[in-house]
């Protein structure tokens, strides 16, 4: 089970105008996706990264039945929720961010479409959603045009091309603007295409 641990920059909560959460990869750190807020905030954004307990959200590939990733991947959803709530006292969901990467960008699909709401964005670098097959009854809610984004290499190692197209599909069937860009022999990292995609996306 994951501690309750955030990581904060920015403008205190109860002043900020906009929030973004960002969620670090497998083996990060909150501090290492922190740099992820350099690029896309001002002072008027509350930024907000949670660590996850030993690094890692989930033990076992996102593709993995999801019963070998538990409990750990239903306590990782239950930290990014407390985590929205806790914002949403303050900021509006429809001025706050998701964003993550590899590990951190499939939670934050999941956590986003299982929770499904107008956000001001969310942004997934190399992700989709989890579960060794997608089950469309498991999502809540709309996304009544909420900018999704979901960068992926047409060969990463981790995430195949095939969920993030499928992932992409399924939250554009709840309501959201999906953009699915695939990045041919990207490596997998963030590259200053996606940077700039996701900014004339949602900023």
């Amino acid at each position: 089970m994951h501690v309750y641990k955030i990581v904060q920059k920015g403008s205190p909560l109860h002043q900020a105008k906009k929030a973004i959460i960002l969620l670090h990869g497998r083996g990060a750190s909150a501090e290492d996706i922190m740099g992820l807020a350099d690029v896309f905030c001002d002072d008027s954004f509350y930024i907000a990264a949670p660590q996850a307990t030993h690094n890692s959200w989930y033990p076992y590939s996102f593709l993995a039945p999801e019963t070998q990733n538990e409990p750990w991947l239903s306590s990782a959803v239950a930290t990014v929720k407390q985590l929205i709530d806790e914002i949403s006292q303050y900021v509006t969901a429809e001025k706050m961010y998701i964003m993550g990467f590899s590990q951190g960008a499939c939670l934050s699909l999941e956590v986003a479409a299982r929770f499904a709401q107008r956000y001001a964005g969310v942004a997934a670098f190399t992700g989709g959603l989890i579960g060794e097959q997608l089950k469309p009854e498991k999502y809540n809610g709309n996304f009544n045009g909420t900018p999704v984004f979901i960068g992926n290499s047409d060969q990463d190692p981790h995430v195949p091309i095939e969920r993030s197209k499928a992932s992409a599909q399924l939250i554009k069937n709840m309501g959201a603007q999906v953009v699915h860009q695939v990045y041919p022999n990207m490596p997998h990292t963030i590259i200053r295409e996606e940077i700039l995609a996701v900014k004339n996306m949602m900023f």
